[in-house]
């Protein structure tokens, strides 16, 4: 029953004789509650619960069959469906950073995040704690050397209340009880950003991306790309409305290649579960009549486009899909979206060594994205197994980052999380036969 809208659940009730009201009462409970079972919905009679299961009605969440956890504290997991097909989804606490500068109330807290955390950093270093608490930023890089050096936004936050004595309420608490806050702050974070599949494997086609080598199964359907959310959610006990809760449909697939079920399940998302639309963003490889029904949507995600190239000439080569629609093409439908107030549309940049990252296609990017409102997310490309690419000097990155915000246009560099466990942009592969993978690091 999990992905039944309210309208279908309203029929499904009519015709087993029941009034309008009890539709609602399992809409609730399979999105508000979140149950496993309907057992749990108790406003329904055990007689109509029995009915329900004798017709062979449940709730039919996706199950998680693997998990494994990276140094970090992401989480990949390996979710099955009800027909026993596989997808991955990743759960990152305190985020990647993907958000910032998009101008949503998301934005806004990572921008003050990013403040309160630089202090932490420096208190953190001061005490000489920076050596145990490696992982995370990537903001920052070592000459050098390929990962980041400095400790991430939530180790050093929780390092630094540790050092200092306080809790994360006599720091950040601002004098409110600890019943206005929700699970993640027990752990010392202040929210979460959970990356969605939407299709098993990816026709796309992305040279550089681990998905690629899957192919295409079939589309997932609106519960099952909703109830991938809902599993993450019921695993970590989030309360919707006190914990602070992100999503990307960015994990495997192409959303707009299985355009409606994406859309109904931002709807069942956003009325059943209750997380807002302004705190999703969907990433599309650039599906030219997915962008142009996007734009007509009234309730839709934030918007990142997979740009990755500077030229045609670059971008066909390592994403195929260019020589159906290019570069012009996509800038312009996205042009034709109607953003709302403070509204930014992200284009994502995954940086190949020596492929499209120096500094006349850091100029080409200037030259593509001029006059829009635009902000930029840098991506060090992910390494994998197969995949004969090699990742960007960290002098090449700073040096593109800089030229771009010279340039007039926001630039972030996106923090990789989970890459020791194959959960970072562009590295989901279905693992099912690695059993070191089900607890990795602490």
């Amino acid at each position: 029953m999990f992905g039944m809208s309210m309208e279908d659940l309203t029929e499904l009730m009519g015709g087993l004789g029941q009034k309008p009201y009890r539709a609602r009462q399992v809409f609730e409970g399979l999105y508000k509650q979140r149950v496993s079972s309907l057992d749990e919905v108790t406003t329904l009679s055990v007689a109509l619960r029995g009915e329900l299961a004798a017709a062979g009605w449940g709730v039919g969440l996706p199950e998680i069959v693997q998990t494994a956890t990276s140094v970090d504290g992401t989480e990949r997991y390996l979710m099955r469906m009800g027909d026993g097909e596989t997808v991955e989804t990743v759960w990152m606490p305190d985020g990647d950073g993907g958000e910032r500068g998009d101008g949503s109330e998301a934005a806004v807290e990572e921008a003050s995040e990013e403040e309160t955390a630089e202090e932490a950093v420096a208190g953190v270093k001061a005490a000489g704690l920076s050596t145990a608490l490696r992982s995370g930023r990537d903001d920052k890089f070592v000459e050098g050397a390929g990962e980041t050096q400095i400790p991430s936004h939530s180790a050093a936050l929780r390092a630094n209340d540790k050092q200092k004595g306080g809790s994360f309420w006599d720091r950040r608490g601002n004098g409110r009880a600890r019943s206005n806050f929700g699970t993640l702050a027990e752990s010392g974070f202040r929210r979460a950003t959970i990356c969605i599949s939407s299709q098993v494997g990816c026709a796309v086609n992305c040279q550089f991306c681990l998905t690629a080598k899957l192919g295409i199964k079939r589309n997932l359907t609106a519960g099952e790309i909703a109830g991938q959310v809902a599993a993450v959610l019921n695993r970590h006990g989030i309360q919707i409305g006190k914990d602070r809760i992100n999503l990307v449909f960015m994990g495997m697939g192409e959303p707009f290649l299985n355009y409606d079920s994406f859309m109904k399940s931002v709807k069942l998302l956003v009325e059943g579960i209750g997380i807002p639309e302004s705190r999703m963003t969907v990433s599309t490889s650039g599906i030219l009549p997915g962008i142009e029904a996007f734009a007509k949507e009234t309730v839709r995600p934030k918007l990142a486009l997979s740009l990755n190239a500077s030229n045609d000439v670059v971008r066909e080569r390592i994403m195929p899909i260019t020589r159906k629609w290019n570069i012009a093409a996509l800038l312009e439908a996205v042009g034709k979206i109607p953003l709302r107030t403070r509204e930014w549309v992200t284009f994502e940049y995954v940086l190949l060594g020596g492929v499209n990252d120096q500094p006349e296609h850091a100029r080409e990017v200037l030259d593509l994205l001029a006059g829009m409102r635009a902000k930029v997310n840098l991506i060090v490309w992910n390494p994998g197994p197969g995949i004969d690419y090699v990742q960007p000097s960290p002098g090449d990155v700073a040096v593109f980052q800089k030229m771009l915000i010279e340039g007039g246009i926001a630039t972030y560099i996106r923090r990789p999380r989970g890459r020791d466990i194959y959960a970072a942009c562009g590295q989901l592969k279905r693992t099912v036969s690695e059993p070191e993978l089900v607890t990795i690091g602490v």
